[in-house]
Formats: structure tokens, sequence, C-alpha cells
């Protein structure tokens, strides 16, 4: 039952209030994405926050290269497995980029967080529509991106319990 419920849940599609736009490289057409933190907190929601969880596979830095200016260009991949309660998991590859950074050390730190988060969210969409796979529906987010937001759901304030 339990799982035939989660299916139900996975299969529906990122309402807009999920989605997030930004421009494409080098002006290009505009990129449609969950950002990190929503898709942790739906997670959350859906699984449970005891019902999943993740873990860094690997961490490559694919190059890491200080330009004439003497600022640094940093390209990492990280694989990521998330892993369910009931033990399926999931993993995919994330990619980060750092480009013309003044340290090395914040080059490589925004790199590997942004392959991360990317390899995080790229597993959970293979767990359906509900986990942002519905994100490479073209025809999908063409609509959605058209639909007023409402503010994703926050816990309501005292409503926290201390550690």
């Amino acid at each position: 039952m339990r799982i035939a419920a989660l299916q139900v849940k996975l299969n529906q599609k990122l309402g807009p209030e999920y989605i997030s736009q930004r421009q494409g490289p080098k002006g290009g057409p505009k990129l449609t994405y969950a950002e990190g933190w929503k898709v942790i907190n739906l997670a959350n929601e859906v699984f449970g926050f005891n019902g999943w969880s993740s873990n860094v596979v690997n961490v490559t830095t694919d190059f890491a290269d200080r330009n004439e200016s003497g600022r640094y260009n940093v390209g990492v991949t990280a694989i990521v497995r998330v892993t369910l309660r009931e033990g399926v998991y999931h993993e995919d590859i994330g990619y980060g980029l750092a480009e013309n950074s003044s340290s090395k050390g914040q080059a490589l730190d925004k790199s590997k967080k942004e392959a991360v988060t990317d390899g995080l969210k790229r597993a959970l969409r293979n767990f359906g529509n509900l986990m942002g796979n519905c994100l490479y529906d073209k025809a999908y987010t063409q609509e959605v991106v058209k639909m007023k937001v409402s503010p994703v759901r926050n816990l309501p304030k005292k409503s926290w319990i201390p550690i």
C-alpha cells in the first residue's frame, strides 16, 4: 500500500512554486530548473525526513586552471547516490563550474558544492516526475512557467523542535 501511494505521488508533476528560470549560457534561451533546497524540502515531504538519504560516491576535479589575470577556473564532477528507506537507490552525476574566481579555494568550494547539488537533484529525478523528472518535458515546462506562482510552504512559526 505504502509503495503504491508513493508511486501515485511521484507520478505527479512539480507545481510552478518549485520551478525557477535563469538565463542560459552566453545569453542563450532560459533554463528551467528546480533549486536544490526546494528539491530537498520536497524529498523530505514525500519520503519523510528519515525516509531517504544521500551520499557522495565520488568527486573528481576535472580541471583547476589559473588564467592570465591570476584568477581560477575549476570544473568538478560528483556522483551522488540517493537511497530510500526500503533500500532502493539511484545514482547520477552532477557537474559544478567556478569561473574567474579570485582564489583557488573558493573556486574548488563553489564547484564541489554545485556538483554535489546537481548530482543530488539528478539522482532524485530518477524517482519520478514529482522529484524533477518532469522538467525534461519541454512542453510541460513551457506551460508551467506561465502559471502564477504560490510560495513554497514553510513551516509555521514556533513549529520547530529544539534539539
